[in-house]
């Protein structure tokens, strides 16, 4: 059970703001924070006004804003700049300090706010250049449409901040005012393009494993390196779309070059016949008019092979490999604003056709995964015309982003639509060899791009930064202090350039070209059937989503859009190209029309979690080659076939407990091994029982789960943790090598040093994610793998030498661990007391004064669900147990009758660490509960009655 309790009803608001406003006050008048005495004036300053009526300068209208008994809102407005300006004053309300924390991380200025210990992080955030890429993107390709859109939000947000200071905003200007003189500026329409960019970064696909395979060579041989990398498990874990792209005729295009009919139409009668296609690639044409016509380009260029032997020289270079971890360590200092990155970070979304659902029309679930954040990325909301018209074109519910008009996922009058991250590969870094005042390109020297940058410093003097970039984009190796006076000394590949300097460290990635994602998102808002919905889609270049799609006619489909490079030369991606050769270039975009997509496939069931798009085989270009391995969407996928395969038709309510699932997958593999393991040690003995009667369900009060994911992590930790070089290994983490001086060896053959692993707890390997799945399984056969060789826990103690001996140690291991953590009894063991989710608030809850981190976070809950379950209540096997990311929001969405639709979101809507509705969502969330999502107006105004608020803005 969680530590914490949901709101009370709003009877008791008043008291319950009192009594906290009173210890607050107490606590501080204490001098437990800064020694200041808050007045109860103080906290209720910012609290916004949510009842009567108020004069909006600017208004064309009144506008309705109507709130339910959780504080989420439902504005009603007669034009387009009417809604938005609503909208943006409204979230103005309750999110500003929110808002304005995520632009000065856009634009690289937290150092405004909090201080020289930003700078750092500002710096790397001005070298990737989001704010300006915005700024063109504003500029020079958004339509007026768009443009008026994005500034009729400004003028609502700026019209909130009007005439306020900045304890009249929230507590925290209070708190931030006690050191710094910082003012809140006006909002503006680039602010919230930039927003998108923050967005790209935390899903930009395989970055980090980029970097993490190129420093494994320090320490690991290819072959060992590629079985930590295994080739996605078609054969098991299937992809979203089968059998290549399917068109509205039901005729499904084969990528080699013939087609096949018998997909299913909107009432699941096939209608396709084959055709010849000319080219390669997946067929073109328009979705709701039948077969398509366009041409498709052929994708040979963009095959994936292996890398350049002279390349891969140049990655095992010691300047390589130091240029490459201090790249990783400059990306450990960017706030992770969605999650974690890399093949752990996803999403679930699923689409169910109305013939197999008890509604008779489709039913849709999405659960995005992101880091916890307090309050939380989602912000729920409601944009209605009161007549729709050409000056009033919106209807639409769902999640949005505070900070950024329009809405993210929901449902508008006619459609719904939900986003996984697709996880195409869209970054690139590039090894640039310096020379003189430059770099070499293709044997000559080109000077650098530059531009200076100055960060301004709360409380200090102001940093001057340069930054350089070439063809291939910005040297992020520049904003790292170990990279000085690097590679002087180290050894390259033969394909290499003379040394010189060493090498620098470049990005290429498409979210630092402009581009228009701000126009899909009003698009897809207005879409009112597949054929708009993929017209949508195409502008929606970064991030790479899956966009899964049903509407009130009964259809189904999805739609693999973005911007994703086609590479040359066998570049696969992997790994760090060399970018003095332009052969290594990217070629162009994959086609928009080649893009993968599907529409009432016959199986009448989509789902999207991550994985595998398409099967290689099937399709003639490059997407990536680091899906996450399939563990969540092939367990939804055998829920729903199960199903199916019974007669049962599904509910909304089967949807939701899909959404809670939480057995484990790699515990199927596992357990029978580890049950057969004769365990001399009455204690671990005692443990391994557990084991026995647990069903794989990963319960809060689960005293199997607890302790197989405690083996689990220990197994990882012996067979491959301790193998992996540093720069991969937890912080903390450390362990006895040989040293690296070869004279010291030959010195002492025994001689032994202590390593510490430098990573982070997000990207700290090995995470235990599916990745993780199988790569064991693929030895698990071989029991005497050099894998599962392990050293003595104690120089005289005996080391594993094979697989069974390792899982003892591990079971072994994993009793006196939780013995420590849990006790002694494993009566009171349960995955819920280590599988702890604190919501911490984003800025001052992590550095700012104890006092202050003790008002503004919220927690601990005990939960259920673990890493790669469909309840993907992710931690890292290398770190520890507590929840790290999780399902950010959850919603289904009932075609048949959108008022019978049902979401969650991880806290609440407001920004306000005192409002009654800070965190009253989240009980619910931790039990797997949904509220009822009103979408009519009738019935908004009887959820408005049963204990809301109503409130009119007036020009």
């Amino acid at each position: 059970m969680p530590a914490n309790t949901t709101a009370p009803s709003r009877k008791k608001k008043g008291r319950r703001t009192r009594l906290i406003v009173i210890v607050l006050a107490l606590a501080l008048v204490g001098g437990v924070a800064f020694g200041t005495y808050w007045s109860i004036s103080t906290v209720r300053a910012s609290f916004p006004q949510t009842t009567g009526s108020l004069r909006l300068e600017g208004l064309g209208n009144s506008v309705d804003v109507k709130r339910d008994a959780h504080g989420i809102p439902q504005i009603y407005a007669d034009t387009d700049a009417d809604l938005f300006m609503a909208q943006g004053y409204v979230q103005a309300q309750d999110r500003f300090w929110e808002m304005d924390v995520r632009r000065h991380t856009t634009a690289g200025r937290l150092s405004e706010m909090f201080g020289k210990d930003l700078v750092k992080t500002d710096s790397f955030l001005r070298t990737l250049g989001w704010r300006e890429t915005a700024q063109k993107e504003y500029d020079e390709l958004l339509s007026p449409e768009t443009k008026r859109n994005l500034q009729a939000y400004s003028k609502g947000v700026n019209a909130y901040l009007q005439g306020k200071e900045g304890k009249d905003i929230s507590v925290e200007y209070a708190a931030l005012n006690l050191t710094n003189d910082y003012a809140p500026q006006d909002w503006t329409p680039v602010d919230s393009v930039a927003w998108l960019k923050a967005m790209a970064w935390d899903l930009r696909g395989n970055m980090q494993d980029e970097i993490d395979r190129s420093l494994m060579h320090s320490r690991l041989s290819e072959k060992q390196i590629a079985q930590l990398y295994p080739e996605y498990p078609f054969d098991k874990n299937k992809p979203i779309i089968r059998n290549g792209a399917v068109d509205a005729a039901g005729k499904t295009f084969d990528p080699k070059g013939t087609s096949t009919g018998g997909s299913s139409t909107a009432d699941g009668s096939g209608t396709g016949t084959g055709t010849e296609e000319t080219g390669t690639g997946t067929g073109a044409g328009t979705a709701a008019a039948g077969p398509g016509t366009g041409t498709v380009t052929d994708g040979a260029a963009g095959t994936a092979g292996a890398a350049e032997t002279g390349a891969q020289g140049d990655l095992e270079s010691a300047g390589a490999q130091t240029q490459l971890a201090g790249v990783a360590d400059a990306l450990d200092e960017v706030p992770e604003l969605l999650g974690p990155n890399g093949t752990g970070i996803g999403s679930n979304s699923w689409v169910v056709a109305g013939k197999y659902t008890t509604t008779g029309k489709p039913l849709l679930a999405n659960d995005p995964h992101l880091a916890p954040q307090l309050p939380s990325l989602w912000y729920q909301m409601g944009l209605h015309c009161r007549s729709l018209s050409a000056k009033c074109s919106y209807d639409v519910s769902g999640y949005t982003f505070s900070g950024m008009p329009g809405v993210v996922i929901g449902h508008n009058q006619e459609i719904a639509w939900g986003l996984t991250n697709l996880g195409a590969d869209v970054t690139d870094l590039y090894l640039e060899k310096l020379q003189g005042d430059g770099y070499e390109y293709d044997g000559k020297e080109r000077a650098f791009e530059t531009r200076e940058e100055v960060i301004k410093v709360a409380g200090g003097a102001s940093r001057t930064i340069t930054v350089r970039s070439t063809d291939n984009g910005p040297v992020l190796s520049d904003r790292s202090d170990e990279l000085k006076d690097v590679g002087k000394e180290a050894p390259v590949g033969a394909s290499a350039p003379d040394r010189g300097d060493g090498y620098a460290v470049s990005l290429r990635w498409t979210a630092l070209e402009p581009g228009k994602t701000m126009e899909a998102v009003f698009a897809l808002n207005r879409a009112k059937d597949f054929q708009e919905f993929k017209a949508a889609a195409k502008d929606f270049e970064v991030p790479s989503q899956n966009l899964v799609y049903a509407d009130r006619a009964g259809n189904i489909g999805y739609q693999a859009p973005g911007r994703i490079p086609v590479r040359a030369k066998g570049v696969d991606g992997t790994t760090p190209q060399p970018g003095w050769d332009s052969d290594y270039r990217w070629k162009g975009w994959i086609p928009e029309d080649a893009l993968p997509w599907e529409y009432n496939p016959k199986r009448g069931y989509i789902v999207t979690a991550n994985q595998a798009v398409i099967d290689e085989d099937e399709y003639p270009y490059l997407l990536t080659k680091d899906w996450g391995y399939g563990a969540r969407s092939q367990r939804i996928n055998d829920l729903i076939q199960s199903k199916i395969d019974d007669g049962v038709l599904i509910s909304t309510e089967d949807m939701r407990t899909m959404q809670m699932d939480n057995a484990s997958d790699i515990a199927k593999t596992l357990k029978p091994l580890l049950l057969k393991i004769d365990v001399d040690d009455p204690k671990i003995r005692e443990a391994q029982k557990l084991l026995e009667g647990w069903d794989g369900s990963q319960d809060s009060d689960s005293p199997g789960a607890a302790y197989f994911n405690a083996v689990w992590s220990n197994i990882l930790k012996l067979a491959f943790g301790n193998k992996l070089p540093k720069e991969l290994r937890a912080d903390g983490d450390c362990i006895s090598v040989p040293p690296a001086d070869p004279q010291q060896l030959l010195d002492n053959p025994d001689k032994r040093v202590r390593e510490c692993g430098e990573r982070d707890s997000g990207s700290a390997q090995p995470d235990g994610g599916d990745r993780w799945y199988e790569v064991v399984r693929s030895i698990l056969d071989d029991a005497d793998s050099p894998w599962w060789q392990a050293p003595g826990k104690h120089r005289n103690d005996d080391p594993a030498t094979n697989r069974d001996e390792l899982f003892e140690r591990a079971m072994e291991d994993a009793r006196w661990e939780l013995t420590a953590k849990l006790g002694n009894d494993i009566d009171t063991w349960s995955w819920g007391r280590l599988h702890r989710l604190t919501l911490t608030h984003q800025t001052l809850g992590k550095s700012g004064p104890g006092a202050l981190q003790w008002l503004l976070n919220r927690g601990p809950w005990n939960l259920g669900g673990g890493e790669a379950a469909v309840d993907a209540t992710g931690w890292n096997a290398a770190t520890g147990y507590e929840v790290i990311w999780v399902p950010s929001m959850r919603m289904v969405v009932n075609l048949a009758d959108f008022d019978k639709s049902q979401w969650i979101n991880l806290t609440g809507a407001s920004g306000h660490a005192y409002s009654p509705h800070y965190t009253d969502q989240t009980d619910k969330w931790a039990a797997g509960e949904l509220l009822p999502w009103p979408y009519t107006e009738q019935a908004v105004k009887k959820s408005v009655d049963e204990d809301g608020d109503s409130m009119v803005l007036r020009p």
